[in-house]
């Protein structure tokens, strides 16, 4: 079997040039709205809804629905014609144009200020070492996770407090919500389908959409050790959250053994031969971050404790997974180690301070996380 691949060092790409297209409140003089248009029952919710469902477009949930009026209303403001294709989205290949983003996240109740944390939440999406054809179409419960730096969690009302991966009341939640109408309705992710996931995940509805509290973590932002500061957005193919409980440890290194040790377990995705690699996204709450600075403040170390302790004993494994695993060059010393090198580490800080709690994010081991700069949007200014 092959060598594991090499992640190459995380290096933003070239953004592309926009130019100004203000249409305004009663739009442009020419119409650049073009998709088609369908007669629907659009006074009643749960109505439109229904006639939606039947056709494909909806997710489970009532939607709202995408009217011409809305749509404009939506794109009225924003610097982006309505015609200008942003990415395709696989396994359909659907080219995402503005005009489309802006009548799912209508449709899921997102507000207009977000379309330019969409716009480049998706370019993210769409990066071939992203793989989202991979994504889309696994067996695997993997969904996108939206990790969102700079001022622009505040202007949205990006959770990243208490209770941030669900359960606060915030308009932010439709964002989430948005990205996953775009996958179903242009990427043309349909379980069943398109899509062999096994159990799916919660995830796939409403998607997982947070942000890092940035003035409570003892590190710099993780996209601007990223390379991209002020407002970007990290994309990071997950398969779902997994919760570490300590309240035993009073050391740094104690801690971090425990969330290492709780991360790396035999049949975690990326143990399995067939994945040759894997990232971790490991978010702690701000008790725990600061504990852990105080006596570990270099970063790197602490991902490189992490890399180790979440790593196995060979011989944990059956047989016939060790024997793949070192075909593949991933038994080191008597250990497979989950992830290729510490770098691929990725530790945030947010959550509530209420109690030590810690959040894993295992990846789905051919989605490479990425990470974009959220341009400004006017109506933000």
């Amino acid at each position: 079997m092959n060598a594991p691949r090499r992640i190459p060092p995380y290096r933003p790409r070239p953004e592309r040039e926009v130019v100004a297209r203000d249409c305004g409140d009663v739009a442009c003089d020419l119409d650049w709205l073009s998709s088609p248009r369908h007669s629907a029952e659009v006074d009643d919710v749960m109505a439109f809804t229904r006639w939606a469902m039947e056709r494909g477009f909806g997710d489970g949930l009532p939607l709202i629905p995408p009217t011409e009026a809305r749509v404009r209303a939506f794109l009225a403001g924003s610097d982006r014609y309505p015609d200008e294709v942003i990415c395709t989205l696989p396994p359909a290949n659907g080219e995402c144009t503005v005009e489309k983003i802006a009548i799912n996240a209508v449709m899921a109740g997102a507000p207009p200020e977000s379309l330019s944390l969409l716009i480049a939440a998706l370019e993210a999406l769409a990066d071939p070492d992203f793989e989202l054809f991979g994504l889309n179409t696994t067996t695997a419960p993997v969904v996108p996770l939206l990790l969102v730096n700079g001022p622009i969690r505040h202007r949205l009302g990006i959770p990243h407090r208490h209770g941030c991966l669900g359960g606060e009341a915030t308009q932010a939640v439709a964002i989430g919500r948005a990205i996953r109408l775009l996958m179903r309705n242009v990427g043309g992710q349909v379980v069943g389908v398109t899509s062999q996931s096994t159990f799916g995940t919660p995830g796939r509805v409403a998607g997982i959409l947070f942000g890092e509290w940035e003035e409570r973590s003892p590190w710099p932002p993780l996209a601007e050790r990223r390379g991209v500061a002020g407002d970007a957005v990290t994309c990071f193919g997950a398969m779902g959250t997994q919760n570490v409980l300590d309240t035993t440890s009073r050391r740094a290194v104690e801690f971090l053994e425990m969330i290492g040790k709780s991360a790396g377990y035999v049949g975690c995705n990326g143990l399995s031969p067939a994945m040759p690699y894997a990232e971790l996204l490991i978010a702690l709450n701000p008790v725990h971050a600061e504990l852990i600075h105080r006596e570990i403040p270099d970063l790197a170390e602490v991902q490189e404790l992490l890399w180790r302790f979440a790593s196995l004993p060979a011989d944990w494994l059956t047989p016939a997974h060790r024997e793949q695993l070192e075909a593949q060059g991933r038994v080191i010393d008597g250990r497979v180690y989950l992830c290729v090198e510490p770098k691929d580490v990725l530790v945030v800080c947010c959550g509530g301070t209420g109690g030590l709690h810690a959040t894993v994010f295992h990846s789905f081991g051919s989605c490479i996380a990425q990470t974009r700069r959220v341009r400004p949007d006017p109506r933000l200014a």
